[in-house]
């Protein structure tokens, strides 16, 4: 068995928001001024406690040590390709990138989703990826339109509502 994976055709899109930016360029500063000096020091003072295959701090300090630099690195790579958007298309009946979308499912319940990039996701606000089977089934429709879409749980049909562009 070979460890070869195909390469992913399906990329992150590179659009994001001006907050959505400023939010990842504030976690990789934070990340590499503060927070990676910080466990530096502390994975110093542990490594001159001694003997390092017994020290649980020095182990823990190395791993958490692993992960800021797994994300500095990739926040090192993934902020120079992005592209902000910060114009809004000029048809704003429509659904493009950073629209906030009202929409009522089959059972009357109403969601309330904004189109944005795949760094700025958060399934808590509402903010779906635009790489999304829902976003996608949304983009360029109107309201009043409706709407069938796979999602994980099956098949469902919203009803647009509302179309806004904060």
């Amino acid at each position: 068995m070979s460890r070869w994976r195909p390469p992913n055709p399906e990329v992150a899109s590179v659009h994001i928001t001006r907050a959505g930016y400023d939010k990842l360029k504030a976690e990789y500063e934070h990340l590499w001024r503060e927070r990676r000096p910080e466990v530096v020091r502390a994975l110093a003072a542990a490594a001159a406690e001694g003997d390092r295959s017994e020290n649980a701090e020095y182990i823990y300090r190395k791993k958490e040590l692993r992960e800021i630099d797994r994300r500095v690195g990739y926040l090192q790579r993934r902020l120079p390709d992005l592209k902000i958007v910060e114009s809004q298309p000029t048809d704003r009946s429509r659904i493009y990138f950073g629209a906030l979308v009202e929409l009522v499912d089959e059972d009357g319940a109403e969601r309330v989703y904004r189109i944005v990039g795949g760094d700025e996701t958060d399934a808590a606000t509402g903010a779906i990826s635009i790489d999304s089977p829902l976003a996608k089934a949304l983009l360029k429709k109107q309201e009043g339109e409706v709407v069938r879409v796979q999602l994980p749980g099956g098949e469902v049909e919203l009803e647009i509502v509302a179309v806004r562009y904060p």
